[in-house]
């Protein structure tokens, strides 16, 4: 599971993470307009990174409801789904099991499972050489995060192809090829040659709407130990979820390898909604307090 994880955060501009389902909408005539000039591309294309990189660290103030349906095999009749509550807990990330409507399939369980994130927001908010550490560690993680999504834009080569209808939004699509002149700086950025893709631009914000994109060749990981096949397939939608903030709303990834002498295989859908921002880990530990106070009564949220 790590193993691709991990090459997907390079492979789908660290999306790490359609409001539950695709929006849908009329089909309309997709405009055929012209391209624009190499410098106006290059501009969209480096706004769409720092609203990325943004998106990115916002994403550790928002809470959310996953929905991640997995199966062993495309052909799995039914797939194994989960349903969690996810809140950013500063050094780590809390997951709290409900129901399809967000609410708490077992009071007793849920409130357990609150108590165990306080006591990990506790944990966060003091000030030890643990927490130094341990921030330390995030903070090299993002730095990497950033980098990565700043090397997409000398990886490849993006070419305007034609503007899409999405809602009542226009997107910019892009095929996304690898640059024959990029020289890879880390074993990250190396798996770049071997993706191609399309990128979908929001036109009014400038942010990445959609990312899909299909490995050309076996990529190996880990010092060989493991590989991804070609064919393999990701992609990700993204939306506006609070004002300039685009987070992911659907991701699906289809992935076929081996790791030490045995296959994987990795088939995966996982639908957000409900994003909240529940802010710093000291006012997410003072809101969760006051939630486990509601549930001495059997209620809560």
């Amino acid at each position: 599971m790590r193993l691709y994880l991990t090459l997907i955060a390079g492979l789908v501009l660290l999306l790490t993470p359609l409001a539950g389902h695709a929006r849908q909408s009329a089909p309309r005539t997709a405009d055929p307009a012209p391209a624009p000039d190499i410098a106006a591309q290059k501009a969209k294309f480096d706004l769409a990174i720092e609203h990325q990189k943004k998106n990115d660290t916002a994403m550790d103030l928002f809470e959310r409801i996953e929905r991640v349906e997995t199966k062993k095999s495309p052909n799995d009749p039914q797939p194994d789904e989960k349903i969690s509550r996810v809140i950013p807990a500063g050094t780590g990330t809390g997951h709290i099991p409900v129901n399809a409507e967000g609410l708490p399939a077992d009071q007793a369980v849920y409130r357990a499972e609150l108590e165990k994130l306080v006591n990990a927001l506790s944990f966060a908010v003091a000030d030890g050489r643990a927490q130094h550490d341990a921030y330390e560690k995030i903070a090299r993680k993002h730095k990497d995060r950033d980098e990565l999504i700043e090397a997409t834009g000398a990886a490849f080569i993006f070419t305007f192809i034609v503007r899409e209808p999405r809602g009542d939004r226009t997107l910019s699509k892009y095929s996304m090829v690898p640059n024959p002149v990029y020289k890879p700086t880390s074993r990250s950025t190396s798996i770049f040659a071997k993706v191609r893709g399309f990128v979908w631009i929001d036109d009014e914000s400038g942010q990445l709407a959609r990312v899909e994109g299909q490995v050309t060749d076996d990529i190996s990981v880990g010092l060989f130990l493991a590989k991804v096949n070609k064919g393999s397939h990701f992609m990700q939608e993204r939306y506006e979820f609070a004002p300039g903030l685009w987070f992911p709303s659907f991701s699906q990834y289809d992935f076929d390898g081996r790791k030490f002498f045995s296959s994987f295989s990795v088939h995966q859908r996982t639908f957000y909604s409900k994003y909240r921002r529940i802010g710093t880990p000291k006012e997410a530990l003072e809101a969760i307090r006051q939630e486990l106070a509601t549930t001495d009564d059997g209620h809560g949220k």
